[in-house]
């Protein structure tokens, strides 16, 4: 089969790999209708590079159709249509038990220290074949599964795996009290659904944001926005004067380690993306640092007493944090991969043709997965509009 593989720093390609086959009774493999670039994939693009190997199955945003099943998968069927969540959860572990499916105990990488096993995402999280690709095997398939109904496009469901539960859980894990105000810093994927998330449930939404693109889509939904460019010195002063002098109730922080500026923090990633991979992998994990503007300016915008919602991905083993600060704010901060499928119940309710939060439209690009390579550099790149791209292995 065709699928997208890692090769090198800021290197992708379309590969013929093996086809997936099912292993343990608990799996199956699913021919794959739409699958995404997630911006947690331009982390593999890049800074957490060290923990890849070439030839790398990328990719953990996939839905599709059931084609062979294990004997253990309780009720999946061949040819029912479901998205992946993208993380691999048993659904019976005391972890699972209490919605925590990030933190599975029966797929946890162990030898890594992290939680549950992710499709696609390098060695921390157990090196597992990704979505990006004509077909994909899903371990622990009994429950690693969303069914979904025939007959709606897949626009309607691609996001299901990631992005629109995670920015669900982001808005959740704000705390915005009723009429509140909440101010999402990053306007990509992830950033843009939380405004539309927070819109429909009725607060305040202020978004943040430096790419002209992204900040007119959140806008042209009605949500306030502020231009980064305009404010990098200033930004929370300029919150601030917004929110009646003390700053919004929440910040989410959708940006993560990828944030703009921070040259220091920027060149220690780059220099341990030159070390040798045995080397390096090491050093990221017990020395790495992040770039944290968009964590800092959360600290500094969000009010006293107030709360911060962090969906963007950090991987620094020694970030400073300016504790005095958090402190004495008196702030709570909430954080972690989404559980994806303890939000499917309140979502599919809006996955409807009324498209409350404008699913149907949310892809800015829908390419065959041949030229995935070059998506990911203009997605990278935040060029010629990129804000969401679908590839399609069918096309």
């Amino acid at each position: 089969m065709k699928a997208v593989t890692w090769h090198g720093k800021q290197d992708v390609r379309v590969d013929t790999v093996d086809d997936p086959f099912v292993q343990e009774p608990t799996d199956a493999v699913i021919r794959v209708t739409t699958t995404n670039i997630c911006g947690s994939d331009l982390h593999l693009y890049d800074p957490l590079a060290p923990f890849m190997g070439v030839g790398d199955v990328l990719g953990h945003e996939a839905m599709g159709q059931v084609v062979e099943v294990g004997s253990e998968v309780g009720d999946l069927r061949v040819g029912d249509r479901v998205s992946i969540p993208f993380q691999i959860s048993c659904g019976h572990c005391w972890m699972c038990r209490q919605h925590l499916y990030t933190q599975c105990e029966t797929t946890q990488v162990r030898e890594q220290g992290t939680g549950a096993a992710l499709f696609g995402f390098s060695k921390l999280y157990g090196e597992v074949p990704g979505g990006q690709a004509e077909y994909l095997r899903v371990p622990q398939a009994q429950f690693t599964h969303v069914k979904l109904p025939d007959g709606p496009s897949d626009d309607r469901f691609a996001y299901l795996s990631d992005i629109l539960p995670t920015a669900w859980q982001g808005v959740e894990y704000a705390g915005v009290p009723d009429g509140g105000t909440l101010v999402v810093l990053g306007l990509g994927p992830i950033g843009d659904f939380a405004c539309r998330i927070a819109q429909h449930k009725g607060y305040r939404v202020i978004g943040v944001d430096l790419v002209p693109e992204r900040l007119a889509r959140v806008a042209a939904r009605g949500v306030e926005v502020v231009d980064l460019r305009d404010h990098e010195d200033d930004l929370g002063d300029a919150i601030r004067d917004m929110t009646d002098g003390r700053g919004p109730d929440s910040v989410l922080d959708a940006v993560g380690m990828e944030a703009h500026g921070s040259p220091a923090t920027g060149f220690v990633q780059k220099a341990a993306g030159l070390l040798p991979r045995a080397i390096a992998a090491p050093v990221m994990k017990e020395a790495g640092v992040d770039r944290l503007n968009a964590l800092y300016s959360a600290i500094d915008i969000v009010r006293r007493g107030g709360t911060i919602s962090i969906s963007g991905v950090y991987g620094g083993a020694a970030d400073p944090m300016p504790m005095v600060t958090l402190f004495d704010k008196q702030l709570q901060l909430r954080m972690g991969q989404a559980n994806i499928k303890r939000w499917i119940p309140e979502i599919m309710p809006l996955l409807t043709d009324a498209d409350p939060l404008g699913v149907d439209t949310f892809a800015t690009h829908r390419l065959p997965l041949s030229e995935a390579p070059a998506a990911y550099k203009a997605f990278q790149e935040k060029s010629d509009g990129y804000v969401k791209v679908q590839l399609k292995p069918e096309l």
